[in-house]
Formats: C-alpha cells, sequence, structure tokens
C-alpha cells in the first residue's frame, strides 16, 4: 500500500517514515504543501497523511484540493491544532479523520487502518476516459482508441501514456517520469524513457494527424495538441 506523508517537522516525518516502512507501507514524504499536492496529483494514492500547518501551501488547502480531484481517497489530518473548530475546519476540508499531536504512533496505525478498509469496502468509482484530440485513454477498460481504432499497448506504455495524459499541456520531466511510471527516484543513466517515448509514438503519432508527443530538448516531454 502506496501513502504519501505531507509533513514539514524533520522528525516527525523521520519518524513516522520509518515505522510506516517497518510496517510494510510504501511512503513518499513532502515537507510542504505544494510539493504534497504536486506529488497527490501525480500518483494514485491508498492513502493520505496530511499535517495542517505546512508551508507553501496551506495542509486545509491541499486537502480541499485533493479531494475536488479524488473523492475516495483517505485523508488522515495530523496537526498540534487541537480545539473543536480546528478539527471542523479540517473534516469540512475533506478530511476523514483527525490526529492531534502528540499521539500514539498504534492508535496512527489503528486509524490508517480502519480508514483503508473503509476504503476498500466501498464501491470504486469508474474512472473518466482521458481525452486529446482524437485520442481517447480508457482507465477503467485499459483501452486506447486514436480515431476511432484500437491501439494495443504494453502495460508499461499504457503507464506512460496515462501519465503524460493526466499532464497534457505541461512540460513533463525525465525525473518525474522515472518516479511515477518507473517509480525511481533516480537517473539510471539508461535511455529506456526515449525507447518507450518513441514506441508510443509509433503507436499513437505516426499514421496520424495532430501529432501529439512533442519533445522539449533538455526539458522532457508534453502532450498537446501543436499550434
Amino acid at each position: 500500500m502506496r501513502i504519501l506523508l505531507v509533513e514539514d517537522e524533520p522528525a516527525v516525518a523521520a519518524f513516522l517514515h520509518r515505522g510506516l516502512s517497518e510496517q510494510g507501507y510504501a511512503v513518499d514524504l513532502a515537507a510542504d504543501g505544494l510539493l504534497g499536492l504536486h506529488r497527490a496529483q501525480s500518483v494514485r494514492y491508498d492513502c493520505l497523511i496530511l499535517d495542517q500547518l505546512l508551508p507553501g501551501l496551506s495542509g486545509l488547502e491541499v486537502c480541499r484540493q485533493v479531494r475536488a480531484l479524488d473523492a475516495g481517497v483517505p485523508i488522515l489530518m495530523l496537526t498540534a491544532l487541537g480545539e473543536t473548530d480546528d478539527k471542523i475546519r479540517g473534516l469540512d476540508a475533506g478530511a476523514d479523520d483527525y490526529l492531534v499531536k502528540p499521539f500514539a504512533f498504534a492508535e496512527l496505525l489503528a486509524r490508517l487502518r480502519a480508514l483503508v478498509r473503509r476504503r476498500a469496502e466501498a464501491p470504486a468509482p469508474a474512472a473518466a476516459p482521458l481525452r486529446l484530440a482524437d485520442l481517447t485513454l480508457d482507465p477503467a477498460a485499459k483501452r486506447v482508441e486514436r480515431a476511432g481504432q484500437a491501439v494495443q499497448l504494453t502495460a508499461r506504455e499504457f503507464a506512460l501514456l496515462e501519465y503524460l495524459l493526466r499532464h497534457q499541456g505541461r512540460v513533463v520531466s525525465r525525473a518525474d517520469l522515472l518516479e511515477h511510471v518507473w517509480e525511481l527516484s533516480f537517473d539510471t543513466g539508461s535511455n529506456v524513457i526515449d525507447v518507450y517515448i518513441n514506441f508510443l509514438r509509433k503507436k499513437v503519432d505516426k499514421d496520424f494527424d495532430p501529432k501529439l508527443i512533442h519533445t522539449l530538448v533538455g526539458m522532457g516531454y508534453v502532450m498537446k495538441i501543436e499550434n
């Protein structure tokens, strides 16, 4: 299970990361609200653990924006603000549960298990198809079409195209693709990304117009309709 932990206190973040990792969770860290929101928008997490007081963007605003994109992802709010009004603001922003610092790690684990269990028991909403020009990707059916023609992709090609489409119009760096498609946090020095981008171009761009996959030298890739 993959968790996003957004916490700006280094000691607390290190403690939780170590404890959750020892319990078998895969944990991504963000030390401010803007980075936390970017990660939450880029990766499908099983749960978010979100501090309320964050630099860059408040935990409340991160929670609101994440909830607008994903109504089902469990969000556990952590904060030193323990007044009733503070809890109400957190819950109204979209948090599912609220834990006041300092807290027992065992209680956090219990609340985390309860949130994930409730999500697993709830019926999953169908993901909306992603579209750009005459290209359509259906995440639920794992189907891709261009100009009404079915396009056969491997699992990795599908994941790469889905990530590019979810960020269409924005430049996506090699580091972003390594982290979110290949789940690597460093550049291996190989040309694997260039190889897979070439595979995608042959399947979704070569025989069609307009071209949708563009390279920005030294910056990355972008999916868009070229003006």
